[in-house]
Order: structure tokens, then sequence, then C-alpha cells
């Protein structure tokens, strides 16, 4: 999946944004299929709002972000549900969980809702395991510590089939350990589809090995 954008600006940031340098927008930029793409976003100039523009969660920008050759608004409602299903995963800032879930079921829920899994529920214990969250698995979602969610979230986008991983500040809340720990998981899992993530954070980090880095 190639994404393209054309000239994008968000309305809402657009006197900011054209006061200042960036890689990104009013630019023409292409993310190819497989890159580790690194957008250093300093506060205030939109990582956020690119993170919701390149999902299609928001719509309030000039200029056009085409998939695979087409604009967003060129696919159907059903279309733009398979593509989030099977090709795009994403880790909010936010983070998005149910906290009336436990951690297991917020993502499990994202594993059942696949029409065949690509993993076994023993995965989720498996990357726990992995991350140190295996022992809030069974705890309400409101009772974890915002890194354990984070933790749990990074888990969460894993458990679904994609061909981008898209993240926003995904280690802001871990520890170097941690985070090091959770880039590792990322990156094997990317490399074993063949997948490519977008990654924005407010510095420059070593985690990953970046085929392309970006100033928002």
């Amino acid at each position: 999946m190639q994404i393209a954008l054309s000239a994008v600006v968000p309305v809402p940031l657009r006197d900011k944004v054209m006061q200042q340098a960036s890689d990104i927008w009013n630019r023409n930029v292409t993310f190819s299929p497989g890159q580790f793409i690194k957008i250093k976003a300093p506060s205030g100039t939109g990582k956020t709002t690119l993170v919701h523009y390149l999902y299609h969660i928001r719509y309030d920008y000039t200029g056009t972000i085409q998939i695979n050759g087409q604009p967003w608004p060129s696919y159907s409602r059903d279309q733009l549900a398979a593509m989030r299903q099977a090709q795009i995963s994403v880790i909010f800032q936010d983070l998005r969980l149910f906290d009336q879930l436990t951690a297991q079921e917020n993502v499990e829920l994202k594993r059942v809702m696949q029409p065949q899994p690509m993993y076994g529920p023993e995965k989720i214990e498996e990357f726990a395991a992995r991350l140190g969250v295996s022992h809030v698995l069974r705890q309400s979602a409101a009772t974890l510590s915002y890194g354990e969610k984070q933790r749990i979230a990074i888990i969460r986008a894993l458990m679904q089939p994609f061909q981008w991983l898209m993240m926003d500040e995904p280690f802001s809340h871990l520890d170097e350990a941690n985070a090091q720990k959770a880039a590792q998981l990322i990156a094997e899992e990317c490399q074993r589809r063949k997948a490519g993530f977008i990654l924005t954070d407010l510095d420059h980090d070593n985690r990953f090995d970046y085929h392309v880095s970006y100033l928002l």
C-alpha cells in the first residue's frame, strides 16, 4: 500500500504551519510499502492530526491524500472498513482502550474481529510476557498505569494484519528499557509481515533502523 500526500495543509493549523519549515505539510511526499518512517513533530505542529488524516478519520485539510493512487474520499465505507481491518493498524495517542473491559479483553476483541484471525489467543500471553504486562491482563483497563495501557495498546495493534502500522507517540510513558522491548517487538512483527510503519514523536531516537525521517 502506497500513501502519497500532495500539498496537505491542516485547516485549523494553516497559519502556523505555513510560517515554519516542514517536510510534510504543503509538500509532495510518498510513503512506500515496507518503509520504517519517523516523523519528528514538535508540540503543536499536528502529529496527532496527521495520524488522523492518514487513517481517514479527520478531513479538515486542503490538498490530497492518496492510497494506492486513489484519494481517500473515493473509497466506499465498506472499502474503508476492510482496509482498516486488514491493511492499516493504528496506536492512537489517547490509546482508546475500553475501561470496562480487562486488558486481555481489549486485545482479544481486536483479534476476534478479524474474519480469519492471524494469531491465536496464546499470542496475547506471549506478547504480554515480552512487554512485561502479563500480570495486568485480567485487570480492568481503567486500573492500569498509562505505561501499562500503552503496552496493551501496542499488543492490540499487533493482533490484526496490516501493511502499515501508524503510531502516535507510542512510547511516551515508557522507560527506556520497556520502550526498547516494545520497539523490538514492533520491528520484528513489521519485518515478518513485510509491513512498514509511520511513527510520530517529539524527538529523535535510535530504537529503530529508520529508512527515512521527516520534520513535521
